[in-house]
């Protein structure tokens, strides 16, 4: 387990790419958000996108899927904040899909001493290495316990 003091500033790491099906996009429009460009193919062709395109919670439940396989080893509290959450291009079906982070600090917690925050910036990339998905989070981590 990786904990606060074992993360540094401008750390790296990309996941394992991930294709997105038609069938998985459709589903979960169907469920959470079924506007007609996500849920429907074929009304879809006469949208201002030309075809599906996955909705913007689908697309950072991908991010956080790959973000979970990404980094498993660290000893995460939970995440208190997004910022700066952006989707340049739309996630159509058949694209593939892979997730990189970089830490941008951290810092250990004024209130608990068990626990630190650290701030990390996070995009999902398609398979001609365009954003689709940009954002920086604020994360709850453990600290190492102390040896009693």
């Amino acid at each position: 387990m990786r904990y606060l003091e074992d993360l540094t500033a401008g750390e790296t790491a990309e996941s394992a790419p991930r294709r997105v099906s038609e069938a998985e996009l459709l589903a979960f429009a169907k469920l959470y958000d079924p506007q007609y460009f996500h849920a429907d193919p074929d009304a879809a062709k006469a949208s201002r996108f030309g075809g599906l395109i996955a909705s913007g919670i689908f697309t950072m439940a991908l991010w956080r899927a790959l973000d979970h396989h990404m980094a498993p080893d660290i000893a995460w509290i939970c995440g208190v904040a997004w910022d700066d959450v952006r989707f340049p291009l739309a996630v159509r079906p058949g694209d593939t899909l892979r997730a990189r982070s970089r830490c941008l600090s951290t810092c250990a917690s004024g209130k608990d001493a068990t626990r630190g925050v650290t701030v990390f910036q996070y995009e999902l990339l398609n398979q001609r290495d365009e954003r689709v998905f940009t954002c920086r989070s604020t994360n709850l981590v453990e600290r190492r316990p102390r040896a009693t």
